[in-house]
């Protein structure tokens, strides 16, 4: 069995940890570094008028027959990112075009599973989407405002007694002299309202803020539902996003049993998403309710196999290796 990683050179030690159990299970892993292409990595695809084809990938392991390959893992994408930085701005644009034309061509054409379409990623990702669905499966969610407009934000704020707190819909970073500053959760404060004016030129999203006993990490690999969690309330630092005291938490994450009927209504929401694999965000409530977050399609769990010692990455080479699943 063949399996096809599409990834980058600078993602972390999951993609290896994936590589290892694949090849003890008796499969082969050959690895796509999205970010090499097309300065480093080669891809040639030939289509014949007689029916013949030629699709190959080649990289500093060698020649590699992707016809052969019989299951694919879309984990990251990065495409043209080694490009040279002096390259003229209409010729830089024009070589990340093609490249991204031929690469994304020439996966659709690969007859094998994915984990998972791109489509179907690219569709998971709509955060207002998720909590819609969420809420129509029976899972808690928080309320949420997502606008650009400064009176309903307001409003919205009078309305949540125990607080507010804003986060962004999209993953990114901002840096500062080459470091990278994450856009956390962050409490929302009286002050905070007096000057909107900034949603003129960026809409911003509003949640309730509520009280966290736990915080849940559900990782689906398929059918297998498998959790974790952290008491991130121990840390000031980290009351409302534990990402905030991230490394020092690390080793905190225990493992967490979900009660069945919310293990269910996460299934169902895959099936929706016709997603094989998803990092689900859950809070427990003092009260002892699961509230929904979010679903991150290609959500990280790098951590969750060294502590707690979630096996996610067997669970993905079963996966891959079975080559069947939703979608």
């Amino acid at each position: 069995m063949s399996i096809l990683i599409v990834t980058h050179s600078e993602d972390n030690d999951c993609v290896a940890q994936v590589v290892g159990a694949i090849a003890r299970k008796g499969g082969h892993a050959v690895r796509f570094d999205t970010d090499r292409y097309p300065t480093d990595v080669r891809l040639t695809a030939y289509y014949g008028a007689s029916g013949d084809e030629r699709l190959t990938l080649t990289n500093e392991a060698g020649e590699f027959d992707l016809r052969e390959v019989t299951s694919i893992w879309h984990r990251r994408l990065n495409i043209g990112a080694q490009l040279p930085a002096g390259l003229d701005r209409q010729l830089r644009h024009a070589s990340l075009g093609e490249a991204s034309a031929a690469a994304h061509g020439m996966l659709a054409s690969l007859k094998a599973f994915r984990m998972d379409h791109l489509r179907h990623i690219r569709h998971a990702e709509n955060k207002q989407l998720q909590l819609q669905v969420a809420r129509e499966f029976g899972l808690h969610t928080p309320r949420t405002l997502t606008t650009n407009d400064p009176t309903a934000v307001r409003a919205f704020a009078k309305s949540c007694e125990g607080g507010m707190v804003t986060k962004m819909l999209s993953s990114f970073a901002i840096y500062d002299k080459g470091k990278e500053l994450v856009v956390f959760t962050n409490p929302v404060k009286p002050e905070d309202l007096e000057d909107l004016s900034g949603l003129s030129l960026c809409p911003a999203t509003f949640q309730e803020l509520l009280p966290k006993l736990l915080e849940i990490r559900v990782t689906v690999v398929g059918n297998r539902v498998m959790s974790a969690a952290v008491d991130s309330q121990v840390s000031a630092r980290a009351t409302h996003d534990w990402r905030r005291d991230g490394l020092r938490m690390l080793q905190d994450w225990q493992p967490y049993q979900l009660p069945h009927e919310i293990e269910e209504k996460i299934l169902r929401l895959m099936d929706y998403f016709s997603l094989n694999y998803g990092a689900i965000d859950i809070i427990l409530t003092p009260d002892n309710r699961h509230v929904f977050l979010e679903l991150n399609p290609s959500g990280e769990f790098f951590w969750l196999e060294r502590t707690p010692g979630l096996p996610i990455s067997e669970a993905i080479a079963d996966l891959l290796l079975a080559a069947e699943g939703r979608g």
